[in-house]
């Protein structure tokens, strides 16, 4: 997959892919989301999709259904060190599906990569513009 990342201006950084646009900025005038709320969203969206999918295939209702995501940081690297994904269903969900709520959401795949980190090399070349 290739992503063409831009300046549209102030503190704006916009990804481009497949027809979509994926916008970020920082503050203190955000537009958008920062990139990195935008990727620690993309892990609880990441695992609604497979929740959703899961409670789909059983035609399961996902009113009440709700994943809130908690991000722990590291008081003095400032880094993240934990997140907890609570998938909150409502009383008259299934309990026989409990367990495989979570391995559903477990098969996320931005958990996944974050568990077995790519590799990234960063380079420069002069283009012309037009």
């Amino acid at each position: 997959m290739e992503m063409i990342i831009d300046f549209p201006g102030g503190s704006r950084v916009d990804a481009h892919f497949n027809g979509l646009t994926v916008p970020t900025d920082q503050p203190p005038a955000s537009s958008a989301p920062t990139p990195f709320a935008t990727f620690l969203a993309s892990i609880g969206t990441c695992a609604g999709i497979y929740v959703l999918g899961f409670c789909q295939q059983r035609s399961i209702a996902t009113d009440g259904i709700r994943i809130v995501q908690r991000v722990h940081s590291n008081p003095m690297t400032h880094m993240v060190d934990k997140i907890d994904l609570e998938i909150q269903v409502p009383p008259a969900f299934p309990d026989k599906y409990r367990d495989s709520l979570i391995r559903s959401a477990e098969l996320c795949a931005v958990k996944k990569h974050l568990e077995k980190p790519p590799t990234f090399e960063i380079t420069t070349t002069k283009v012309e513009v037009v």
